[in-house]
């Protein structure tokens, strides 16, 4: 499954301070449907993601009924990211 959608970069300054994106509800409501074969615990489901050129491997995390994307310091930094910036995001799921 490959989901493409743009997001705001928001960052979580909680005792592990991390940068995430927010899965649109739509594209949430399609990883709930087959969540359940690829969660590995914890909600958690494997992706390769991608903001302009930079990709990676990560894992979304469940948040309030929805999926949140962690960014990366090396990926905000390649693609010279600050919070409150729209990003396009494009996932394939279960990688």
């Amino acid at each position: 499954m490959i989901l493409e959608f743009s997001g705001s970069l928001w960052f979580w300054k909680g005792p592990s301070p991390f940068h995430f994106v927010t899965v649109p509800d739509d594209e949430s409501a399609e990883l709930q449907e087959v969540a359940a074969a690829l969660t590995y615990g914890w909600g958690m489901i494997p992706v390769t993601a991608q903001i302009g050129e930079t990709e990676w491997t990560t894992s979304l995390f469940p948040k309030d009924g929805g999926y949140i994307v962690p960014v990366k310091d090396l990926v905000r930094r390649a693609e010279a990211l600050s919070v409150d910036d729209t990003v396009m995001v494009r996932l394939v799921v279960g990688t």
